[in-house]
């Protein structure tokens, strides 16, 4: 399954897949709650998953989105319907950067057969498809799915691996440049960066439409940055989730694979913040 589904492939593979689940994660930094949006209208049949306390573990040393347990993730998909043999499509308001996590979180659980909506919710409704504001009941018993999570799928650095990336290959950091400089740090307690890490905001994986850029046009944005095949990448951003974009556009892009995908920061700057460790700032 490509990891990117059109508005208009998702709605034929609804009518043609019953398999296929779609997973509302709407969400917004400092809020309001995502569900408030779902609740007014959604993509038919869609089940709102919510990233703050079903999609990550507690806040903590470990970060604001630390990886959710493997046995609470598997209690979430399987309420929502999510089966072994079956698809799952993710979508967010817009631009994928937190759609991805679902994306990243499934592929880490080993299930291979997950995509994110270009264009997420916006574009579903450009279209011209239709909405609903019916809020299924969660699944129990012989209703709900049988995923079954096995966690470690997916490469996950730590803060001294995300160091040692920073020097010996490279280091991404998804958030926005001004962030990345150290110019302003609206969340965490520390503004700057990972030294030696490279910028790519998540906004410049997507054109003007909000629809994603195509695979040729993410190798040459990458490819400036210095990132090829032939070095490690990894990916980092506030608190993890975000960075899930940035390790789905390398593969978009063609630089790396399922089978060899990027290293993704789980707990990102929120984790090195609560660390203390070194802070670079400037550009």
């Amino acid at each position: 399954m490509h990891p990117l589904i059109t508005p208009e492939v998702l709605s034929d593979a609804l009518s043609a897949q019953p398999a296929t689940v779609v997973l509302d994660v709407r969400w917004r930094l400092g809020g309001p709650p995502g569900r408030q949006d779902y609740e007014v209208s959604h993509v038919p049949g869609a089940v709102y998953v919510d990233l703050d306390t079903e999609l990550s573990a507690p806040p903590g040393v470990g970060g604001r989105h630390p990886l959710p347990d493997p046995g609470r993730l598997q209690e979430v998909l399987r309420r929502a319907g999510v089966r072994e043999g079956g698809q799952v499509v993710a979508y967010d308001a817009g631009d994928g950067s937190v759609a991805a996590r679902v994306w990243w979180l499934l592929r880490w659980a080993g299930y291979g057969e997950v995509a994110v909506l270009d264009g997420g919710f916006a574009a579903w409704e450009a279209a011209g498809l239709p909405v609903s504001a019916e809020v299924p009941a969660p699944l129990t018993g012989d209703a709900a799915g049988d995923v079954v999570v096995r966690a470690g799928r997916m490469p996950v650095l730590d803060a001294d691996g995300a160091a040692a990336l920073a020097q010996e290959g490279v280091l991404l950091d998804a958030r926005a440049a001004a962030r990345y400089r150290g110019e302003t740090e609206p969340v965490d307690p520390r503004a700057g960066h990972v030294p030696g890490a490279l910028n790519a905001p998540t906004t410049g994986h997507v054109g003007a439409d909000g629809r994603w850029l195509g695979g040729a046009e993410l190798a040459a944005r990458f490819g400036e940055l210095g990132v090829s095949g032939d070095v490690a990448v990894g990916a980092y951003c506030g608190s993890g989730v975000t960075a899930s974009s940035v390790v789905l556009a390398l593969e978009v892009a063609g630089i790396t694979s399922a089978e060899k995908p990027a290293a993704l920061y789980a707990g990102s700057w929120s984790n090195w913040c609560a660390l203390d460790r070194e802070v670079a700032t400037g550009g």
